[in-house]
C-alpha cells in the first residue's frame, strides 16, 4: 500500500514537471523564488540534491519475538529525483537511496535442546547473539517539502542480511544465514544549519529467508528507531 502511495507520487510529480513548459506562472517552485533566510528545507532541496548520512538505531521484535532485540550502524546516500509537486502539506519530492550496515547486531534467548536424529542425542544451543550485515539497495522516499526547518518523510524499501550463523533461532533446527527484510517506514529531517539536519527514523521491518533456507520461521515484524545526521549537497 506505502509502496503504491508512493509510486502515485513519483507520476503525479513527472506530471507536474511536464507541463511547466505549458505554464512556467503555475508551476513557480522554492527553486525559482527568494527564500528566507531561516528557509533550510528549500535552500537545500531546491537543486534535487544528493545528501549522505550516518546513523546507529536499535529495536525490538513484536507478537512472539518481543525478547529479541536489535542494534545497528550504518550509512546511507541518497539522490532527490524530482522537483516538488503535490498539494498542500502533500508536497514534495521523490527520493531514491542505499543504506549499508556493516554493524548488524541481534540478541536472543539462548535456549537447549536435545537433539534425538542423531545417536547418541547430543544437545544444541541456539539463539545468542548474532552478528551480520545489511544492505538495503532500494528506499523510495518521499519527502514533504511544506515547512522551512523540518522535513518529513514516508519510505518503503527492501534490503538482504547476512549473519554469522543462522538466524533467527528455530528450536533444534536450522534455519539460514541469508535473509530479507522488506519494510516501510516515517522520519524527518531537523535542519540544525544549511545543508544539515538531524534525523529521526522509526521502521517497521520483516525478516525471512523466504523459505530458501532449511526453514522459514521469520521475524513477523520488528520495531527498529533510529537517529543519524545528513548532509545535502
Amino acid at each position: 500500500m506505502l509502496a503504491a502511495f508512493l509510486l502515485g507520487l513519483v507520476q503525479a510529480s513527472f506530471s507536474q514537471t511536464s507541463s511547466s513548459s505549458i505554464s512556467p506562472e503555475a508551476s513557480r517552485t522554492p527553486s525559482t523564488q527568494a527564500l528566507s533566510s531561516d528557509d533550510f528545507v528549500h535552500a537545500a532541496m531546491r537543486r534535487d540534491p544528493w545528501d549522505r548520512g550516518v546513523f546507529i538505531d536499535g529495536g525490538f521484535g513484536t507478537s512472539g519475538e518481543t525478547s529479541d532485540h536489535f542494534l545497528n550502524a550504518g550509512v546511507r546516500i541518497g539522490k532527490v529525483l524530482t522537483d516538488p509537486a503535490g498539494p498542500g502539506i502533500l508536497r514534495g519530492q521523490f527520493e531514491y537511496a542505499i543504506e549499508l550496515i556493516p554493524y548488524w547486531q541481534a540478541f536472543t534467548p539462548k535456549q537447549t535442546y536435545t537433539l534425538t536424529t542423531v545417536d547418541p542425542p547430543r544437545q544444541v544451543t541456539t539463539g545468542g547473539t548474532y552478528t551480520g550485515l545489511s544492505l538495503t539497495p532500494v528506499i523510495l522516499r518521499w519527502n514533504l517539502v511544506h515547512w522551512k526547518r523540518v522535513m518529513p518523510w514516508l519510505q518503503g524499501g527492501g534490503g538482504l542480511i547476512w549473519t554469522n550463523h543462522k538466524f533467527p533461532p528455530n528450536g533444534s533446527r536450522g534455519t539460514s544465514v541469508w535473509n530479507f527484510e522488506p519494510q516501510i517506514g516515517v522520519g524527518a529531517h531537523y535542519f540544525v544549519k544549511p545543508n544539515q539536519a538531524i534525523t529521526f527514523v522509526a521502521n517497521a521491518v520483516h525478516i525471512s529467508n523466504a523459505s530458501l533456507g532449511d526453514a522459514n520461521p521469520g521475524v513477523n515484524a520488528t520495531v527498529q528507531f533510529q537517529i543519524g545526521y545528513t548532509w545535502w549537497k
